[in-house]
């Protein structure tokens, strides 16, 4: 029989003993819904001279999510907005003030002294230029996910962040979530023990959620700057339809992975401090929504995961379907030898399952099939070789929730503009956006390639195999 590891189960038992938290009797027990957990959204008003300037470069929905909960952060004022499209800045000014500036082009915003700090919140093709061009110009940079479009694209922006040493946070909000901090904090206690398995998904049932977003009335050249949105894509007449649904199109966004395995990526590798797979597949279809768009509505991900100083070697699986009947939903499981910790928005769950020492026999076991004197033997053998020990208390099953209307996008943005206040790092900085964004892009690469992608974690490159890679068809 393999026998599992012990550290981790000790470990994980003496600290729940000495914690304030409640376990035992194979019940749930509730870690916290607690007023003690500590958040960044309560900070006092920050003085006059600590404000910080926000310019606001793309304001389509990600954008006004960004620059809605910015404001709430003391101290920091939208002073500027950038989009390409004329209703955009009209809706900017109605509702963040008339003097906050408006522009199409974004090297105006950023040429601007006053500003510190920007947002970048356009198509995902757009992404690394505005990024390096922004940080050139000395500003810190909040840049939406994923920070690349192609992961060719990763080894200039981190020589730019380097180079210039300005503050730059990927926009994945989920790693400064108190739920992830907690999931960490278990998950290297020893929680479920060692990590075999991580399942994640993140299904939709809408047709904004599958990206039909909504086109405006006035949708034309003249209230759209086409030309700029296309930018280094092929050229194409105007097409409202591609500029107000660019994640749909391979031109400007980067599908399901870019959109959403991004998010599942971040959060996993926080928690188990894991530097990313160096084998990546993918497989998926476009199953329902066959409205024009050239990506697919359901991608399938299969992803191998080398030893590290943090973690065993693991596999992980992980799901979109934008049609999913059963409504939609989101979840990580993190499966170990001794449990499963299930994170789900703001709750996390622990759900013990020790493997017994003895192996136990009959049943499902060949035990059955041997001569009955051969039986008579295996049981004195066993009886010696597993005598009968008294029951051990394990802990229980487990739950931790954030209090009551918290908010991980708050606290994203917290730690962003303190950084920029003390010009200190954060921990989705760019390596961090790049070790999530660089293989949910190569999923895309397996996906139209049909083939496996070899990845190096710590390089964040692909590695050559030697093998010819297949050809779009």
């Amino acid at each position: 029989m393999t026998k599992i590891k012990k550290n981790s189960r000790r470990k994980f038992v003496k600290r729940l003993a000495t914690s304030s938290f409640l376990a035992g009797g194979g019940g749930l027990a509730l870690l916290a819904e607690n007023p003690k957990v500590k958040t960044l959204q309560s900070r006092a008003p920050y003085a006059a001279n600590d404000q910080v300037n926000l310019g606001m470069i793309g304001m389509g929905i990600q954008g006004f999510g960004n620059a809605r909960t910015a404001v709430k952060v003391p101290g920091v004022k939208i002073v500027g907005a950038c989009d390409l499209y004329q209703g955009r800045l009209t809706r900017s000014q109605e509702i963040f003030g008339k003097d906050v500036s408006i522009t199409r082009s974004y090297q105006e915003l950023l040429d601007r002294d006053d500003i510190d700090a920007v947002v970048i919140a356009t198509p995902d093709h757009w992404h690394q230029k505005i990024a390096i061009a922004a940080m050139e110009k000395g500003k810190a940079v909040y840049c939406e996910k994923p920070v690349v479009q192609k992961f060719e694209e990763g080894a200039a922006l981190l020589e730019a962040q380097k180079r210039t040493g300005k503050v730059m946070q990927v926009g994945s909000q989920r790693v400064s979530s108190i739920v992830s901090q907690k999931a960490q904090d278990l998950y290297h206690q020893g929680a479920i023990g060692e990590l075999v398995l991580v399942e994640s998904w993140i299904d939709r049932f809408s047709a904004n959620g599958a990206w039909q977003y909504s086109i405006p009335t006035d949708a034309s050249p003249e209230t759209v700057d086409w030309e700029t949105f296309v930018g280094h894509a092929p050229a194409r007449e105007f097409d409202a339809t591609r500029f107000f649904r660019w994640r749909n199109y391979q031109d400007y966004g980067t599908g399901v992975p870019g959109d959403l395995f991004v998010h599942l990526f971040s959060g996993m590798h926080f928690v188990t401090k894991s530097l990313g797979p160096n084998r990546i597949y993918a497989t998926g279809g476009l199953r329902f929504w066959k409205d024009g768009r050239d990506v697919p509505d359901v991608v399938i991900g299969s992803y191998d995961y080398p030893e590290s100083e943090h973690h065993g070697a693991f596999n992980l699986q992980m799901r979109v379907n934008l049609i999913d009947g059963s409504g939609g939903s989101s979840q990580i499981r993190f499966v170990g030898t001794e449990g499963v910790m299930t994170w789900n928005g703001n709750s996390l769950k622990i759900e013990k399952k020790v493997l017994k020492e003895a192996p136990g026999y009959g049943g499902w076991d060949s035990y059955a099939t041997f001569s009955e004197a051969t039986q008579k033997e295996y049981e004195a053998w066993y009886a010696k070789e597993y005598p009968a020990q008294r029951a051990k208390i394990e802990p229980g099953n487990m739950e931790f929730r954030a209090p009551k209307g918290y908010s991980d996008h708050l606290d994203h943005h917290t730690i962003f503009f303190d950084a920029v206040r003390n010009n200190t790092s954060v921990v989705e900085d760019v390596a961090f956006g790049l070790r999530a964004g660089g293989p949910a892009v190569a999923t895309n690469v397996s996906y139209f390639e049909q083939r496996a992608v070899h990845w190096d974690p710590k390089t964040m490159t692909e590695v050559s195999t030697g093998k010819k890679k297949r050809q779009k068809k």
